[in-house]
């Protein structure tokens, strides 16, 4: 069964078409958005905070669940928190 959405119809069929190069500054490209990436994933700073027993008890639970070591889960929440990706639900 294909579930192929629409809009990725049509890109595959442009790109049949033959409606896309390859930009002559690839390498460069790729350094520059390599380097964005390897500076946004630095993590210089450390931070102290307190918080209950049992938000940390279902933290770590929670980690466990995703995989993720639990001071990775509360980086990746806060950096998601702050470039919008995270949004909260008010009560």
């Amino acid at each position: 069964m294909d579930h192929t959405e629409k809009y990725e119809e049509d890109i595959i069929q442009s790109y049949e078409d033959g409606e896309w190069t390859s930009t002559k500054e690839l390498d460069r490209l790729k350094k520059y958005y390599a380097q964005q990436a390897k500076n946004s994933l630095k993590k210089n700073k450390r931070i102290n905070i307190r918080i209950s027993d049992s938000d940390l008890i279902r933290l770590k639970a929670k980690s466990i669940e995703s995989g993720i070591p639990y001071q990775t889960h509360v980086a990746m929440l806060i950096h998601q928190y702050v470039t919008g990706q995270l949004i909260l639900k008010n009560k």
